[in-house]
């Protein structure tokens, strides 16, 4: 079935992979969040485990407004770990001390790259694809993000 929308087929293809490039970055983010949480180790080990515990539940509901944002523009959302290491900006890492400060170190670094790659797509989704409730939306998950990164940003001083 065909949807109208007010956005042209071409128009909502290119922002779904957009989005779906936000969605990569989101599940890397999440598995990076998990891999804190799981392997923390040292003497604020429960206070660490417990806090990336709460970002990752942070996470795993903007992963699935995004994979539903992609949804309602009529496209299909990508959940093949494959695709999302094809497709993400972050890179995977192995920490050789596993620390809480290494770890939150790492997860606000990507935090940050996520803002700034969100940040340059708001203007096109809106200006370019004509597509203003994705670019409502992708602002609300930047902000989202500046809040988890001044959190883990704090956690450092």
């Amino acid at each position: 079935m065909s949807k109208e929308i007010g956005i042209t087929e071409q128009n909502s293809l290119a922002v779904a992979k957009i989005l779906s490039t936000v969605l990569a970055d989101e599940n890397v983010l999440y598995l990076k969040t998990k891999n804190a949480h799981w392997n923390v180790e040292g003497n604020d080990f429960l206070e660490k485990h417990k806090f990336f515990e709460s970002q990752m539940e942070e996470l795993d509901e903007i992963i699935d407004r995004v994979a539903e944002r992609i949804r309602s523009i009529g496209h299909y959302a990508p959940a093949s770990l494959k695709i999302y290491l094809d497709i993400t900006t972050l890179t995977e890492q192995t920490r050789e001390k596993i620390d809480s400060h290494g770890f939150i170190r790492d997860l606000l670094s990507d935090q940050e790259s996520i803002i700034i790659h969100l940040r340059e797509k708001i203007n096109s989704i809106n200006e370019e694809y004509n597509d203003k409730g994705t670019a409502d939306f992708i602002t609300g998950l930047m902000e989202e993000h500046e809040k988890m990164a001044w959190i883990l940003r704090s956690h450092l001083k």
